[in-house]
């Protein structure tokens, strides 16, 4: 059955108090209690004991959750988890519990709540709100670096199978994962071809917490310090650039990418994975990502076909084929033009 279509004035409204559902969605991520609800369904006094919490203010806040389907209640006033809940549990398979607390840490939200200037300045606050630039700000406050990592590995870790088995990587001799982090995506990747060989290329005190070693892939896969920025590893025919470009303005991109293009090996190729925003006002992940971006990160933008196609032209690339995947990401390859 059709649900009833929603007035366009109750809409409005409801977008307009998305900012609740995130507060709320945070609240039940940071007090961990998902984890306090493995054994069973617990009422909000008791939940309140566990996690150290008001029970009353805890009940509203569950019942709210409840309401979109995170939590259930029951006529007792027993919460439980559901199929979304579960995935706040920190050690369930999957966990999403550090990407919600990455997705609603004041990073993001403070400088959406000035989005109004970026839009008539066309300059982000992130700078006049935090006194740095966003990554800088990352790099010198402890808990905001630690809850964005591990909020990214989180999302990575969900798709960074699907993603991988999305390509074709059989013909492949040595791929360069440029900016690759701790290696998950360049883990999935390897295990796709037994003959596949690996670079995992970063920053050193990014490369200090590889996985590579305790995936049991250290003899296909070697560890190389650099700085994307500068120049990347010569000679390989695959480099990888995975929610990279979308941090940074065209001109940057361009940059990247003519490091890419003079390195690869002949007959080589580039792998952008970023979304790729298609034509049309559809609803698209990539849309709301794109807006993040405008209000934290100045310069970064998610992009449409056309736009890595004019990007590639300017490194001396040209765009061969857009791959789906099952994630929010699309592969983008290009080929020396």
């Amino acid at each position: 059955m059709t649900p009833p279509s929603v007035h366009p004035a109750q809409r409005l409204v409801d977008l307009g108090f998305g900012f609740i559902l995130s507060g709320a969605l945070a609240t039940a991520a940071e007090l961990g209690v998902a984890d306090h609800l493995e054994q069973g369904p617990k009422s909000a006094a008791r939940l309140a004991e566990d996690v150290g919490a008001d029970a009353a203010a805890l009940y509203r806040v569950l019942r709210l959750l409840a309401s979109e389907g995170v939590f259930s209640e029951d006529a007792d006033g027993n919460f439980a988890l559901t199929p979304a809940s579960d995935l706040l549990r920190t050690q369930a398979p999957g966990s999403l519990r550090s990407a919600v607390l990455m997705l609603t840490q004041d990073i993001f939200w403070a400088p959406t709540g000035a989005l109004t200037q970026t839009v008539r300045t066309g300059t982000n606050a992130f700078e006049r709100i935090f006194g740095k630039t966003f990554f800088d700000h990352l790099a010198s406050n402890a808990a905001a670096g630690a809850t964005f990592h591990r909020g990214m590995s989180s999302l990575s870790d969900l798709e960074d199978g699907p993603i991988a088995r999305s390509y074709d990587f059989s013909a492949c001799r040595q791929v360069v994962d440029v900016g690759g982090g701790h290696g998950g995506f360049l883990i999935e990747v390897l295990r796709t071809s037994p003959s596949l060989r690996g670079e995992l290329f970063d920053h050193r005190h990014v490369l200090d917490e590889a996985r590579i070693a305790s995936a049991g892939l250290s003899e296909r896969c070697e560890l190389v310090e650099g700085d994307f920025f500068q120049t990347v590893p010569s000679g390989a025919d695959t480099y990888v650039l995975k929610r990279i470009l979308h941090d940074w303005s065209d001109a940057v991109c361009v940059d990247i990418l003519r490091h890419c293009r003079r390195a690869m090996a002949e007959g080589g190729r580039v792998l952008v994975v970023d979304t790729v925003i298609p034509p049309g006002s559809a609803p698209h992940g990539g849309k709301v990502l794109d807006v993040m971006m405008l209000a934290s990160l100045p310069g970064g933008r998610e992009r449409t076909e056309e736009d890595f196609r004019k990007l590639f032209a300017q490194a001396g690339l040209r765009l061969s084929r857009v791959i789906p995947t099952p994630a929010a990401l699309s592969i983008t390859e290009a080929v020396a033009a």
